[in-house]
């Protein structure tokens, strides 16, 4: 505790020292129950918060496809009678999540979780997680696999020494008799803006948390060159830099070992990350816009006091030959498709009318209610993806209890065909126990031209995200396989099914014709 800060902070250090026994760990966070008859307002961001049922309205509902999703049939408050609660539609991307909180009618008081830094956070800046939902329940997340899977956590095996800090954060109260909620709200934003700008914090004692002078910094500029878009490199704008322990491109996102740095270029491509830990690093990034994962050749040695200049970066993006056709927006995320809406019994009025529509419940049926015969065919120049392209490739349920599987057809005219190879890649946001199997001109015959192999445990379709992972695929089309001056079909099959939540979120789907050269 802090004199003149209306609260505490809290952190932990964990430590698996060498000669200790395997250990894994799925997550870790703290969690605050607050007094369910006080506290009755929520508010996650500027657009999310409201008055929310309290624990015994869920108790006394319809729980629906999994225990966290509840139809409110009988709240307190009846103007909530009818909806969802499910508390993984509150959930918030990692660059998103760093105040929220509950509010207390009576008294007005506020309780928020203010996150003034993601260094200790695993899975990058666009990682989903947990935040405040109904209990009341407000959680400071370090680490989880939800949306990502159980592989990710904290993976120790036998003898392996380990320490991480995670934290401090701080638990902010205030108050104001007779305020509107709004005023609490943007009070807390204030002291979150405030510890911030205070972040590395100088009053931690313990040794394995550094101070601001025993800190280093990076600053560069990132540029990108797609040859088939630009002749020359241009400035890679609001593209997301990190700086984490050493791996393979896009490593980060599955790193929960280790601290992770990052920030957004300007409209220049430049960028700097200050309060730097000491430590071998790798620099990594990724572009809205523009497919794949760069990662900088030379590791990044972090000094105490150190001013690292990296100079100019550039970043060449997967390319084989001019673009024929794409769908979609390559920006890690399926928000571009086609959202369809909730099922009018199964709404929850937070998401009405809102950019957030995917958080709405069961929307993964909805595909069945779309298409209950024949799946999605997409045709290249007169479909479009905003659309006809549903945001999630799921199961189709052919009776109350079998989910089957679903094939989506690509349609497209050639006027010319080469004889060497094309490239379709197929970038997904998120996969759930998928397998996609890809035939060129042929459906379902014979062996596949391409499969994945069974892929993913995010949930994220289940958990009303709008994506999870990224993956890359890329598959190679023989010249021979494509019809010149006829229609051509590339058929995509989601081959797992038996419930609703097998399935993938694409992100971005190219075509591209031989190299030129």
């Amino acid at each position: 505790m802090l004199r003149g800060i209306s609260g505490f902070y809290a952190y932990a250090i964990f430590e698996h020292l060498e000669g200790w026994p395997a250990l894994n760990i799925d997550r870790a966070r703290i969690a605050f129950k607050l007094d369910r008859n006080r506290f009755d307002y929520m508010a996650i961001s500027d657009e999310r918060q409201r008055i929310m049922p309290r624990a015994d309205d869920r108790e006394s509902g319809q729980v629906l496809a999994y225990k966290e999703a509840v139809l409110l049939t009988n709240p307190r408050d009846s103007r909530l009678k009818g909806e969802v609660d499910d508390k993984y539609q509150y959930s918030c991307e990692n660059k998103d999540s760093h105040v929220h909180g509950w509010i207390s009618s009576d008294p007005r008081l506020g309780f928020w979780v203010i996150t003034p830094n993601d260094e200790f956070r695993a899975g990058g800046p666009v990682k989903p997680d947990l935040a405040s939902h109904t209990g009341p329940v407000s959680l400071s997340i370090f680490f989880s696999n939800h949306y990502v899977g159980p592989d990710f956590g904290v993976i120790l095996r036998d003898g392996e020494p380990w320490k991480k800090v995670y934290g401090p954060i701080l638990v902010y109260l205030n108050s104001d008799a007779g305020s509107e909620p709004s005023s609490l709200w943007q009070n807390a934003k204030k002291q979150m803006s405030a510890e911030t700008e205070k972040w590395p914090y100088d009053f931690p004692l313990s040794a394995d948390f550094p101070h601001p002078d025993q800190r280093g910094s990076i600053r560069g500029q990132l540029l990108v060159h797609d040859r088939y878009m630009d002749s020359a490199p241009k400035p890679a704008r609001s593209a997301y830099v990190v700086l984490a322990p050493p791996g393979d491109a896009g490593s980060w996102q599955d790193n929960f070992k280790g601290y992770q740095f990052w920030t957004q270029t300007d409209q220049e491509g430049s960028f700097t990350i200050r309060g730097i830990r000491a430590g071998s690093y790798n620099l990594y990034a990724w572009v809205p816009g523009i497919i794949g994962d760069f990662k900088h050749g030379d590791d990044v040695i972090i000094k105490s006091g150190s001013e690292i200049q990296i100079g100019d970066l550039v970043y060449n993006p997967p390319r084989n030959g001019p673009t024929l056709w794409e769908i979609g927006i390559p920006d890690r995320t399926a928000s571009e498709f086609y959202v369809p809406d909730p099922d009018p019994g199964l709404i929850n009025k937070l998401y009405l009318n809102t950019t957030q529509k995917f958080r709405q419940y069961g929307l993964w049926d909805r595909y069945t209610d779309l298409y209950p015969e024949e799946d999605l065919i997409y045709t290249v120049g007169v479909s479009n993806y905003t659309k006809d392209w549903f945001f999630a490739h799921v199961t189709r349920q052919a009776d109350k209890k079998t989910y089957v599987p679903t094939t989506w057809q690509i349609s497209f005219d050639l006027k010319n065909v080469s004889k060497g190879d094309y490239i379709l890649r197929i970038a997904l946001a998120a996969a759930h126990n998928a397998d996609l199997q890809v035939w060129i001109n042929k459906e379902n015959t014979g062996r596949p031209d391409f499969t994945t192999g069974r892929i993913g445990k995010e949930n994220a379709i289940a958990r009303h995200g709008i994506h999870g992972r990224y993956w890359l695929f890329n598959v190679n089309v023989s010249g021979s396989q494509l019809v010149i001056n006829g229609n051509n079909t590339i058929s995509i099959k989601q081959a797992t099914a038996g419930s609703p939540f097998p399935g993938v979120m694409y992100d971005y789907i190219r075509l591209e014709a031989p190299s030129p050269s």
